[in-house]
């Protein structure tokens, strides 16, 4: 089933609903600030876990204290669809102060 690019409009709407996310050139972009090493380092395990459940992933990197995506969708040419926002939305939940463990 192929997946269809938003347009501009679609994802500035969107991100309005996504505090602290944005749009990095084609690419919707967060990074996280986290207590310690081990805290981003579980972020990022919590992550994956995710990006597995949803067959979508992301760009991950991991600093000392400090987790980073960027999610576009390859199937889409590279473009924002609306998976990237179920992915983003999903990560959210994940955050400090969003319930995450």
């Amino acid at each position: 089933m192929p997946v269809e690019p938003l347009s501009r409009k679609d994802i500035e709407d969107r991100l309005a609903e996504l505090p602290g996310w944005s749009l990095d050139g084609d690419r919707l972009a967060r990074s996280y600030r986290l207590d310690s090493h081990f805290a981003a380092t579980a972020m990022v395990v919590h992550i994956a876990q995710v990006q597995e459940e949803l067959d979508h992933h992301s760009d991950l990197t991991l600093g000392y204290d400090t987790v980073s995506l960027t999610v576009h969708t390859h199937s889409a040419g590279g473009a924002v669809t609306a998976r990237d926002f179920e992915l983003a939305h999903r990560v959210e939940k994940l955050a400090p102060g969003h319930g995450a463990s």
